[in-house]
């Protein structure tokens, strides 16, 4: 059984640094540029996140976060140091 994916010549324009860049991310994994490009907007169009992660999602943005959180990183060093002793 064989599947054929059709594809569509598409056009966009994008910045000049974001092309050098993904042109470089496409030489380093040894791809073209198109399939470099191709792969990465799969991935983000759909990539699904497990359970897990979306319930930390969920967590996170509801702002009922058990966590503590540091207004900088000398309070919370403090903090752990002084739990310690």
């Amino acid at each position: 059984m064989e599947t054929t994916v059709l594809r569509q010549p598409t056009s966009f324009r994008l910045r000049t640094d974001l092309i050098e860049k993904l042109k470089q991310n496409a030489a380093k994994a040894n791809r073209t540029l198109n399939n470099y490009v191709e792969s990465v907007l799969l991935d983000v169009v759909y990539h699904e996140p497990n359970d897990d992660t979306k319930s930390a999602i969920e967590e996170a943005l509801s702002g009922n976060n058990r966590n503590k959180i540091y207004s900088d990183v000398k309070e919370m060093v403090n903090e752990i140091l002084n739990e310690k002793e």
